[in-house]
């Protein structure tokens, strides 16, 4: 009998009331503006009122460098989140939502898969309670404002070749890379030339993710640069008057949305910035919620342990202020084979016959990868666990390849099964976290706040990239100097980069050595609150395949939805 999909899983699931999964938190219902049944919000007085509970374990779930497949992370963020009430204890999952172009796209949904999912899955998927919808229409207002302002005088000098806001939509529409506004008559605007990108990759999605109140979502709403002067001084957001009504757009979306899994653990699930050009984590609001609704507090952070967790570390963390206990890194059997370099994997198409062969010498060989992920989570003093997410098709020969590379590393691991079996196929996985979360935490970030912005890309290039260094073209110069003239240099770097790879190069597998970190651009997200250099081409408005999922996904005759997954 064939495995059901997610879909039907997810339908086939035992809800309890939403009251009741937030009333195990610890949040009463006056705190809850429903959405629905099966979906809440969370005022954000539930911060103070919180604030006197005990403090759970704060976990993050990273990866090894992911194949374009992906290697199950949310799902095994899931999992063990459900696992944990099978040892006795009460966790919190905080995930980011995912956008609708990669669920249209390639990529599918992100509620997780199998029976660790959140659900219901189809809400999830699709809207959920509207806050991407808010980001887009509060960016879109600024794009408004900022285009009526060249229109009615441009009062602020704004160089129209020098304006660095763009335009938002939550779908994967290529053709709206590069445009040209404001053609036709005189009274249709200025012309000129900008572009589209996906709302994941706004700047107001990364403020929405960071800020901590409503009042710091306003004031780094203002400190948004939209472009620059001649002279190169920075305009912003609250100079042109765009400020207040993208707070006002924002206001309810910053409030948390709780949801619960197959077996009702509690769910937060806020924001969702892009993983590369952003830091690719959920929302800080959520976690400063959820880090007193249990025993354990378990996040996810975007892509591997380069990317994700080294933004939730030092960027995250810092806007925060809240310390990790442990981590956990997902490795594959399929990943650390394309690592050795011997397959290739293509998103979209079937895996090359040979990868599912058994061979537990591919996977020690793409092991370096597992080794420098592991040693860049000990980096930031936090102890490692290696979470083995089985599949169907693995031979436990290779999964014991994976545990030897592990403890030979000093960490612990576990194989889980949590996918086709739920909670109970995590505990040996929630027991290690458990255990590894009890050991001293000697959390730290990888650089000061004074430390120039050049020191650090290269002490990320360097101890995270294992970058020989950093080659920077003559206009990233120009860029940082003007970042750091301008007053902006005590901020973090989020390094824009190819999420598959630890180098900057995709085709380099494993942890490949012997090469330097081009820079080619350099940006601001100054309301967000860090700077960040672009290595390599990087695509912020995704398009979609030749047989996207926009193609399969449909209703019934009964009006329910199909084809999503």
């Amino acid at each position: 009998m064939p495995f059901p999909s997610d879909l039907q899983i997810a339908r086939g699931a035992q809800l309890k009331p939403i009251e009741d999964v937030a009333a195990e938190m610890g949040i009463g219902g006056h705190l809850l503006e429903p959405y629905g049944r099966d979906v809440v919000k969370i005022r954000l007085e539930a911060i103070d009122e919180l604030a006197e509970a005990p403090r759970a374990k704060y976990v993050v779930v990273s990866a090894i460098t992911p194949t374009p497949l992906g290697e199950g992370k949310t799902t095994t963020t899931v999992g063990l989140g459900q696992a944990m009430r099978h040892i006795g204890k009460k966790a919190t999952v905080a995930i980011r939502q995912p956008s609708m172009g990669p669920t249209f796209g390639i990529k599918g949904g992100a509620a997780g898969g199998g029976y660790s999912q959140v659900v219901p899955m189809e809400i999830l998927n699709l809207h959920l309670t509207g806050d991407f919808h808010a980001v887009t229409e509060a960016h879109n207002m600024l794009s408004a404002v900022l285009d009526n302002h060249l229109y009615q005088g441009n009062k602020r000098g704004l160089d129209q070749h020098r304006i660095t806001w763009r335009r938002v939509l939550d779908v994967n529409d290529r053709v709206l890379r590069n445009v040209i506004v404001g053609l036709g008559s005189r009274l249709d605007g200025v012309p000129r030339q900008t572009g589209f990108d996906i709302t994941a990759a706004s700047e107001v999605m990364a403020i929405f993710a960071l800020a901590r109140s409503l009042p710091e979502m306003r004031a780094r709403m203002g400190r948004i640069v939209v472009g620059y002067t001649r002279t190169g001084e920075p305009v912003t957001a609250e100079d042109i008057g765009g400020a207040g009504a993208m707070a006002v757009i924002m206001r309810d979306a910053l409030k948390p949305n709780l949801m619960q899994t197959l077996e009702n653990t509690p769910v937060l699930v806020h924001a969702g910035p892009f993983g590369n050009i952003a830091h690719g984590n959920s929302s800080v609001v959520a976690d400063l919620i959820g880090i007193h609704g249990g025993d354990y507090l378990i996040t996810e952070a975007g892509f591997g342990a380069d990317m994700g967790a080294e933004r939730f570390f030092n960027i995250k963390c810092r806007a925060s202020g809240l310390k990790p206990d442990a981590a956990v890194v997902v490795a594959t059997v399929r990943a650390l084979k394309a690592h050795s370099g011997v397959h290739r994997i293509v998103a979209g198409k079937p895996l090359p016959p040979a990868l599912l062969e058994e061979n537990p010498d591919e996977v020690l060989a793409g092991g370096a990868n597992l080794r420098k992920q592991i040693e860049n989570i000990r980096l930031h003093g936090v102890s490692p666990v290696v979470a083995i997410n089985a599949f169907p098709d693995d031979h436990p020969s290779e999964h014991a390849a994976i545990a030897a590379i592990a403890e030979e590393m000093g960490a612990r691991s576990a194989v889980c099964t949590h996918f086709a079996d739920g909670g109970a196929g995590a505990t040996e996985l929630a027991r290690a976290v458990a255990e590894a979360a009890e050991e001293p935490s000697d959390f730290r970030f990888l650089y000061p706040d004074e430390a120039s912005l050049r020191e650090k890309i290269e002490i990320v290039a360097g101890k995270v990239y294992g970058a020989d260094g950093v080659d920077y073209d003559l206009s990233a110069s120009r860029q940082l100097d003007s970042y750091e003239a301008n007053g902006f240099g005590n901020l973090p770097v989020c390094i824009a980069k190819t999420h598959l790879s630890i180098s900057s190069d995709a085709s380099l597998k494993g942890a490949p050595t012997g090469w330097r970190l081009p820079v080619r651009e350099v940006r601001a997200s100054v309301g967000a609150g860090f700077i960040y250099p672009i290595c390599g081409d990087m695509r912020t408005m995704p398009g979609l395949g030749a047989d996207p999922a926009a193609h399969h996904i449909d209703l019934d005759e009964n009006g329910e939805i199909v084809g999503l997954s």
